[in-house]
């Protein structure tokens, strides 16, 4: 049921990552419904899309202390410390066996996909109890429901995010505040480019005992998906946001795409050897 009489135009909502897929289509169709967004990016050469629609943009880096510093600072002056919803978005993945990642890749992925949200989360929680009200919304991952090879990295970062958001919704019971956990499965944007960015740029491909399986892998990146029945467009987490946003009961978990849904039924009725099996296939 959505809540009666919802004065869009007072409800400041942020919403990071917003340079293009997920973020950038959540913060322009919330715009076009008449709240006012804060919308962070790392880059500053992609401010002026979201600017010239009249949208406020924060710089924001969730793998840098200061940058997130000075992004609370921005936001707080921008809302007189109002936020009613956050949805934290931002994020990369760091594809690669484990035993072939760098400890501070590894560390540089949870600074950006977990302890960086962990920060601005903290950071608006007070000005949320104040209000007696918000919504802190966290876009997780099929990945944050089943693992699978060579993605250890983002799925150890997304299994973290669950733990957190399960944690946080319970010890904000009876503040006014609801949390909510949206999972994609795939979606098209250009996360998959970004990782295989990434990819190139940490792992020793050459010289691993996963060379065969890393040519397999940087083919599936560099390929588009096709089929409507595996990827569905950014506005499907959009739709699954507003309605976090806007419902009197929002839901604690919102599966998006037909994988997660999937994934999440196999992963409760098969025993687990039977579903490393099926993972290791879709793969």
């Amino acid at each position: 049921m959505q809540m009666k009489q919802f004065d869009r135009a007072n409800r400041n909502i942020v919403i990071t990552g917003c340079s293009s897929g997920i973020g950038l289509d959540a913060a322009i169709r919330l715009h076009k419904l008449g709240y006012r967004v804060i919308a962070t990016l790392r880059n500053v050469d992609d401010q002026p899309v979201l600017q010239q629609l009249g949208i406020d943009v924060v710089l924001l880096d969730y793998g840098q202390q200061s940058s997130i510093d000075s992004a609370v600072t921005a936001i707080s002056e921008l809302t007189n410390k109002s936020v009613y919803a956050l949805f934290n978005n931002g994020a990369y993945g760091q594809v690669g066996a484990l035993e072939d990642l760098a400890t501070e890749d590894l560390r540089a992925q949870f600074e950006t996909n977990f302890f960086g949200w962990h920060s601005l989360t903290k950071a608006v929680i007070p000005w949320m109890r104040q209000a007696g009200e918000g919504r802190i919304i966290q876009c997780s991952s099929v990945l944050g429901i089943a693992a699978y090879p060579y993605r250890g990295a983002y799925n150890s970062s997304k299994y973290a995010l669950e733990g957190y958001t399960d944690t946080l919704r319970v010890e904000l019971q009876g503040t006014g505040i609801q949390l909510s956990l949206i999972e994609p499965g795939p979606i098209h944007s250009r996360f998959r480019l970004n990782a295989l960015t990434v990819f190139n740029q940490n792992i020793n491909q050459t010289d691993s005992p996963h060379q065969q399986a890393y040519a397999t892998q940087v083919q599936r990146l560099l390929k588009p998906i096709t089929k409507p029945s595996m990827a569905l467009p950014p506005s499907a987490v959009t739709d699954a946001l507003i309605h976090a946003i806007e419902h009197k009961r929002a839901k604690i978990r919102y599966r998006v795409t037909r994988a997660t849904k999937i994934v999440s039924v196999l992963k409760r009725i098969l025993p687990d050897r039977l579903f490393d099996k099926f993972v290791a296939k879709t793969v």
